[in-house]
């Protein structure tokens, strides 16, 4: 049997070919998780919590060959990202930024198995951050999801199409945070070419 990949058991959330917004239900889902601040591109703090979620993404991965779901496929990383205000995230002001990075997780990994697996990185990788990893559920379900290839700095029109344009011509408002998801590995992926899926839950104005 396959290793389980979220890619392809969940295409609508995971594998979208849809550059133009579009309303997608995402279901309850479950992830490690880690916190932090500062600008993506050159806070030391952001590289190692990436590093820490990849140290026990995988570590959970050998693990889960010996249980009855089996092995699965390390998911791409994802991220939430706000600001206090709203104009620095609008704005670019990165440094500023608020982000929670996820990795999917299949449903028979338990919050049991991922303290575990954080002991286990720990004791092999020096990475403090490991530490502050967590277990995290996130429940979007209508939420409005765009495939974005280029650059993440070219995000903006596309962001500005939606919160200005879309989401009032559908009867629909902001109503959780904004939520990326990472296709591409940035290291081996010239700009123009990175697949983005940019994703932000949603409810009718009249809710």
């Amino acid at each position: 049997m396959a290793p389980y990949d979220v890619k392809r058991e969940r295409k609508e959330c995971y594998a979208p070919k849809n550059t133009a917004w579009a309303i997608v239900d995402v279901p309850e889902q479950q992830f490690i998780a880690i916190d932090g601040t500062g600008n993506p591109n050159t806070a030391p703090a952001y590289a190692h919590a990436v590093g820490a979620l990849y140290a026990v993404a995988y570590t959970l991965k050998f693990a889960g060959k010996h249980t009855a779901g089996g092995d699965f496929v390390v998911a791409p990383l994802e991220g939430l990202w706000w600001a206090d205000r709203y104009e620095a995230f609008t704005g670019g002001v990165k440094d500023t930024w608020n982000w929670t990075m996820l990795i999917n997780m299949p449903s028979w990994i338990t919050k049991e198995m991922i303290e575990d697996a954080k002991q286990t990185a720990l004791a092999k990788k020096e990475i403090p951050a490991i530490s502050r990893l967590r277990h995290f559920t996130l429940h979007e379900g209508r939420s409005a999801q765009a495939l974005h290839i280029g650059s993440y700095d070219d995000e903006a029109p596309v962001l500005h199409e939606l919160h200005h344009s879309y989401l009032a011509a559908n009867g629909l408002r902001p109503s959780g945070l904004h939520h990326e998801i990472y296709l591409s590995d940035p290291r081996k992926t010239v700009p123009e070419k990175l697949r983005t899926i940019l994703r932000q839950p949603v409810e009718h104005l009249d809710s």
